[in-house]
């Protein structure tokens, strides 16, 4: 990555015109060719940008500090520099993507260890149970030691109540399993979700990130 922070003014022609008079701007050039020009201010927003792929040619002679980037629809973005403050380069490699906190498969892990979560005498059978169209998130037998198959969401939708469908519908054809019900459990369940899971005959359950961890909600209780 590219880095020039510079005194400039900025010019867009394509299927518009935009002008940006001088200014000091904050200049990225991406490996991907792509290139944005920031302000101070508007958070991550660009001021004006060309996505790749494009090219960036800078210019030399007379056309020296004027920059010309030309994306394949023949659209420029011209950035004219008056100072250059700042110009340095850096080889970032390649980024191992974004870890969230509280994904599905952290939740998982957290529920089944904690399955009593889901009601008194509650015991796992096993995470991830294999099925002929994928695995459910967890299987597990409740009090009266009835078969219950849970699939886990951050947010509960529609989408999610219908794949908890499917795979109750195989597991009861398993007679050393049947009868299973369902419970849908997810950070968040959506109104339309939890009418369809309803209808179904599956229970939903609002999973508490912080309880599974085992972090003390510090507001005051009542009891």
């Amino acid at each position: 990555m590219r880095l020039v922070i510079a005194r400039c003014s900025v010019d867009y022609a394509g299927r518009l015109t935009a002008h940006l008079p001088s200014a000091p701007r904050l200049i990225l050039v991406k490996a991907d060719g792509s290139v944005s020009i920031h302000a101070d201010d508007r958070a991550y927003k660009p001021l004006n940008w060309m996505s790749p792929p494009c090219t960036l040619k800078e210019g030399t002679g007379e056309d020296a500090g004027v920059w010309t980037v030309v994306n394949k629809a023949g659209e420029k973005l011209i950035i004219t520099m008056e100072e250059i403050l700042h110009d340095s380069s850096h080889e970032l490699g390649v980024d191992p993507g974004l870890i969230k906190d509280g994904v599905e498969a952290h939740l998982q892990e957290l529920l089944a260890d904690r399955i009593e979560t889901l009601g008194e005498g509650y015991t796992l059978i096993r995470r991830e149970y294999m099925t002929a169209i994928g695995p459910v998130d967890i299987l597990c037998r409740d009090s009266d030691g009835g078969t219950v198959a849970v699939e886990i969401k951050r947010r509960g939708e529609i989408d999610g109540v219908e794949q908890l469908t499917r795979y109750l519908e195989l597991l009861n054809r398993d007679p050393h399993l049947a009868p299973v019900r369902g419970v849908f459990a997810a950070q968040e369940i959506k109104p339309q979700a939890r009418v369809l899971a309803t209808d179904r005959g599956i229970n939903c359950h609002i999973l508490d990130y912080d309880a599974l961890r085992g972090i003390e909600d510090d507001k005051l209780r009542l009891f």
